[in-house]
């Protein structure tokens, strides 16, 4: 065919329509939406997350799940292991309500005495297992104890799922109710840093000069003084308790938002948006407030989520050591010093609350790691 004589009905004009030629095939997102989509893409954050609104929902209900109080005493029950309906049956879940103990002995004979002694005589409720005979020289005897508590002290259609402390004390109760005033603790201490060190910062990185220089020589002074002093200081002056360790966590627990919050104001306040916010008269609060607080709020909330975990893990410590809360108040600090006491014999008044306080700290990390990566515009696709 010739090129030249074509015809002319091949030839289709394209009609062009202003209002379509510069449409944009995909909707445009805010900041925000980019940073919501890719946190909830984040699956390890999410799990996190929802692990933490469990935990929190359960230091709120879980305290009232049963008929026992946070403070309720009775040696009768002293030190009864964890026993769960439907998981008593199943040795290996942890939950028996029994205590599964090897002796050794010269004989299989001085080995099972040695288990009754333990046991306090309670011989009929002993259930002994020979491991090894041993030959009456250097090889002894083992055997495998196992205990019932609850039906030595008639309490069958009983159940303790977390066990009891040595006064009797239900550890379910008292495990969620310190985990409430541990997380208490931790959010009433985070949202005071928030509030000075993001107000501190602020004014400090906004006004520079000799506003600057004299805000941050407080800082410096505040930073130089060891938390252990304050702490020592706050019980010297209150009494020990949540409000003495909120206010030793905050005394010096804002200055690192302080700082970072300065250093992100000196980044943005020569910027465009700002002069013309000053060229249109906004007063300076507004200014930090309106304009300043917004660009940088994602980093303060990953701060923030930081935060939380580092204030649990220091009032647990400072419970640890004996400079937080005292009996019969309890946090997750105060069960972990008195589980390790009897460690050896009664674990799991360690374990329960060792395994809370750490699956607390790591979903608190995970989910700061998702938000700095959803507030990152780099992550963003």
């Amino acid at each position: 065919m010739d090129k030249n004589n074509l015809p002319k009905d091949l030839f289709v004009p394209l009609e062009q329509k202003e209002d379509t030629s510069e449409k944009i095939s995909r909707p445009s997102r805010t900041f925000w939406q980019d940073a919501r989509r890719t946190f909830f893409k984040n699956i390890p954050a999410m799990l996190a997350l929802i692990l933490l609104l469990a935990i929190i929902v359960m230091s709120i209900i879980g305290p009232g799940m049963n008929e026992y109080g946070y403070d309720d005493q009775d040696l009768s029950r002293a030190k009864m292991p964890a026993r769960v309906p439907g998981l008593e049956n199943i040795s290996w879940s942890g939950f028996t309500g029994t205590f599964t103990r090897e002796f050794e002995g010269d004989t299989v004979e001085d080995a099972s005495n040695k288990a009754i002694q333990r046991y306090d005589n309670q011989e009929d409720f002993i259930d002994i297992t020979v491991v090894s005979e041993g030959d009456g020289s250097n090889n002894s005897a083992t055997i495998e104890a196992t205990y019932h508590p609850y039906e030595a002290k008639q309490m069958e259609e009983t159940y303790f799922w977390f066990g009891t402390d040595g006064l009797g004390r239900d550890q379910w109760t008292r495990v969620w109710k310190g985990t409430r005033v541990s997380l208490i603790i931790a959010f009433l201490a985070a949202a005071i840093d928030l509030l000075i060190g993001v107000a501190y910062g602020g004014i400090s990185g906004y006004y520079g000069g000799r506003v600057d220089d004299f805000m941050q020589r407080i800082i410096e002074i505040l930073i130089g003084i060891p938390n252990l002093v304050v702490i020592l200081l706050m019980i010297i002056v209150l009494q020990p308790g949540i409000l003495s360790i909120t206010i030793a966590l905050t005394i010096t627990g804002w200055t690192g938002m302080a700082r970072m919050v300065r250093g992100e104001v000196l980044k943005l306040k020569n910027q465009e948006f700002v002069l013309a916010a000053r060229t249109l008269g906004s007063p300076n609060r507004k200014i930090i407030a309106k304009h300043l607080m917004p660009n940088i709020s994602g980093i303060i909330i990953i701060n923030t989520m930081f935060t939380i975990p580092t204030a649990i893990f220091f009032e647990a410590f400072l419970s640890f050591i004996g400079l937080g809360l005292v009996p019969p108040e309890a946090s997750l600090g105060t069960l972990i010093n008195t589980g390790f006491d009897s460690l050896r014999l009664y674990p799991y008044l360690l374990i329960f609350p060792a395994i809370l306080i750490s699956v607390i700290m790591i979903a608190f990390n995970i989910l700061g790691d998702g938000l700095r990566d959803a507030f990152d515009p780099k992550m963003h696709k």
